[in-house]
C-alpha cells in the first residue's frame, strides 16, 4: 500500500476501508473540552506579528447530524450490543445533550475502527478525564470488555497552582484494547532510574556491575552441590557453567568466601515498562519538536506505542491525526501508515512536516481537490466552513501561512501571507500578502490590494482565484510595478494574480526567499537521519 493522508471526516474514510486491513490504531480525538484550540504560527526574526488560527472547535451539540449518526449506529450490524443496548441506555441516562452528541460521534467511528483492525491488531485511545469514564464504556461495547488491556496513565505536566478546591490534573489516559486475545506484542523496557543505578557500584574493564546470587539454597527445582576453587556450595549452575563464567571474568569473589555473578548495567535491558508513564515529557514552548499545533504529543509517546503493538511493515492508522505525530513516528520506525483529518490546516502542516523530516518520502493525499471543479465544490458545499477550508487549502498550495481566523471574521483582503528575505543579509523579512477568492472578484479588489503595499511590511500582494481575472484586473495589477531586490537584478510584480488552474498547471508566485536559513513560512520539522549499520571489518 501507499502511505496516505486523507482529508475528510474519518467516518466516511473508515467506511471505505477494507475489513481487517490495519495492524494498529492510535487516536487522539477531541476531548469534548468545550474549548477552541488555536494553531500558532511564529513569524521569523524581524517579523512584526504571530498568527493564531482556530485549528478545531472541541464543542459538540445534539442536532440533526448527531441524530442521524445515532440512527445509523443502531442499524449498523457491526455495532452489536453497542447499538442494541448500550447507546440507548446512555441516551436514556444523559438525554440529548453535548456529551451524548460527543459519545455518538465516537461510537460510530469506533465501530468502524474495530472492523478495519486485523485480529492481531490493537487500539490506543488518548483522552483526559472529561469523558474518559464514558469512553471506556463505549470501547467495551465496541470491542468487548475482555479486550481491555490497560489504562495507561501519562504524566503530561507538572502540578498547577490554579486548581480551586481540587487536585491539579496532570495526566492523560490512554485506553489500550486488542481485537483478540493474541495481539502483536513486543516488550518495552525503559532505562533504570538513578537510584537503581547506584546499585552498580563495582567496576572492572567491562564497566559498572552489581553482583547477583549464584546460590541455589531455597531455590525451587534444586541445584548442584560441589566445591569450586576451595569454596563449597549448593550452586544454581553445573560446574561446567561455573568454569565458563570464570573464564569470561563473570565471577565475583566476596570477602566472606562466596562466589557471585557479575551483572553489568549495559547488558541489562532496563525495567519492564508499566502502565504509568512519567519518563516522557510533553511538548512545551521551548521544545525543538514544537510545530505550533494544539494538542501536539511528543514523538517518544507514539514511538513507544508503535514499537509495543506493531512490527516493521505493519499498517498504523491515526483517524484524528492533527499535526501528524503518529504518522511521523510510524514512518521513522519503518511502518506503513494512514492519516485522516478534517481540516486542510492539518493536512498542509502534516505534508510539510513529513517532507521536511523525510526528504525522500513517498505518500499521497486523498480528498483534496485535484481539479478546478473539485476546488469549487470545496468552497461552495459547506457554507462558511467550506469557504474557510478552501482558503486554507489554497494558501497551502503556495506554502503560505493562513491569516484569517474563521472565529474572528474577515480580515480585509488578507487570507494568508508568506515571509521572505530579499537578501541573505537582510535584518528582517518582507511580507507577501495572500488574498483568496472563490467567487466573483469585486471590481475594486485589485485597488484594495494595491493599497496594502508598503504597509505593515507588505511588499507583494498575491491574489489566488477560482475565476479568471478580467483584462482590466490584469492591467490594474501591472500598474503597481515591481518590487526590486537590493542586488539590482531581481525584481517581481508587486501585485500578482494566479488562478487555481494556474496552480494545478504548476505555476508559482514570483519571488525568491534569499534567507540563508531557507523559506520562512512554517516551522520545519527536524530532518530524521537514517541509522546506518556498521559493516564488519573481517
Amino acid at each position: 500500500m501507499t502511505n496516505t493522508l486523507h482529508y475528510g471526516d474519518c467516518l466516511d474514510v473508515l467506511r471505505d476501508m477494507e475489513d481487517a486491513s490495519v495492524d494498529l490504531i492510535y487516536l487522539d480525538p477531541p476531548f469534548n473540552s468545550n474549548r477552541d484550540y488555536n494553531a500558532f504560527f511564529t513569524s521569523p526574526k524581524g517579523g512584526e506579528s504571530h498568527a493564531q488560527i482556530t485549528a478545531f472547535e472541541d464543542t459538540w451539540h445534539w442536532g440533526s447530524q448527531a441524530e442521524t449518526e445515532y440512527a445509523d449506529l443502531l442499524k449498523n450490524p457491526d455495532a452489536g450490543q453497542l447499538g442494541e443496548t448500550l447507546m440507548p441506555a446512555l441516551r436514556s441516562f444523559l438525554g440529548e445533550n453535548d456529551m451524548m452528541a460527543y459519545l455518538t460521534m465516537m461510537a460510530s467511528r469506533l465501530v468502524e475502527m474495530h472492523r478495519v483492525l486485523k485480529d492481531t491488531g490493537s487500539l490506543y485511545l488518548h483522552c483526559d478525564p472529561t469523558a474518559s469514564h464514558y469512553l471506556k464504556i463505549v470501547l467495551d461495547g465496541a470491542f468487548g470488555p475482555t479486550s481491555f488491556k490497560n489504562e495507561i496513565v501519562w504524566k503530561r505536566t507538572s502540578s498547577h497552582s490554579d486548581s480551586i478546591n481540587k487536585f491539579s490534573r496532570i495526566h492523560d489516559v490512554i485506553f489500550f484494547y486488542s481485537k483478540s486475545n493474541k495481539p502483536i506484542w513486543n516488550k518495552i523496557f525503559i532505562d533504570y532510574d538513578d537510584e537503581y543505578k547506584k546499585r552498580f557500584k563495582y567496576k572492572d574493564d567491562k564497566g559498572y556491575f552489581t553482583d547477583g546470587d549464584l546460590s541455589a539454597k531455597g531455590l525451587s527445582g534444586g541445584g548442584y552441590e560441589y566445591e569450586y576453587k576451595g569454596i563449597s556450595g549448593y550452586w544454581r549452575c553445573p560446574v561446567e557453567t561455573m568454569e565458563r563464567l570464570d573464564k569470561e571474568n563473570r565471577l565475583y569473589y566476596t570477602k566472606n568466601n562466596g562466589i557471585r555473578i557479575k551483572r553489568y548495567l549495559e547488558e541489562l535491558p532496563g525495567v519492564l515498562c508499566g502502565d504509568v508513564w512519567t519518563d516522557i515529557f510533553p511538548i512545551n514552548s521551548q521544545s525543538q519538536e514544537r510545530l505550533g499545533y494544539p494538542t501536539q504529543k511528543p514523538a517518544a509517546l507514539l514511538e513507544r506505542i508503535i514499537r509495543a503493538s506493531s512490527n516493521p511493515g505493519d499498517v498504523v492508522l491515526d483517524p484524528f491525526c492533527g499535526c501528524g505525530t503518529a504518522v511521523h513516528a510510524a514512518q521513522k520506525l519503518g511502518r506503513k501508515w494512514i492519516g485522516i483529518d478534517i481540516t486542510h490546516l492539518a493536512i498542509a502542516l502534516i505534508s510539510k512536516r513529513l517532507r521536511d523530516a523525510f526528504p525522500d518520502i513517498d505518500f499521497k493525499v486523498e480528498g483534496t481537490p485535484q481539479d478546478v471543479e473539485a476546488a469549487r465544490y470545496l468552497a461552495e458545499h459547506n457554507g462558511l466552513e467550506g469557504r474557510y477550508q478552501f482558503q486554507y487549502w489554497a494558501v497551502s498550495l503556495v506554502g503560505g501561512i493562513p491569516a484569517n481566523d474563521k472565529k474572528k471574521g474577515a480580515d480585509s483582503g488578507s487570507d494568508g501571507f508568506i515571509w521572505a528575505y530579499d537578501s541573505p543579509y537582510a535584518k528582517k523579512p518582507y511580507k507577501i500578502n495572500i488574498s483568496v477568492k472563490s467567487g466573483k472578484i469585486p471590481a475594486n479588489h485589485i485597488r484594495e490590494l494595491g493599497g496594502m503595499l508598503g504597509k505593515n511590511g507588505v511588499e507583494i500582494c498575491l491574489l489566488l482565484t477560482l475565476e479568471k481575472p478580467s483584462r482590466t484586473m490584469l492591467k490594474d495589477a501591472l500598474s503597481y510595478g515591481y518590487y526590486e531586490y537590493p542586488d539590482g537584478v531581481r525584481k517581481f510584480p508587486r501585485v500578482q494574480i494566479l488562478t487555481i488552474q494556474d496552480l494545478f498547471d504548476g505555476k508559482k508566485p514570483q519571488y525568491l526567499d534569499l534567507s540563508p536559513d531557507g523559506p520562512s513560512t512554517l516551522k520545519s520539522a527536524k530532518k530524521e537521519v537514517k541509522k546506518q549499520k556498521q559493516g564488519s571489518l573481517l
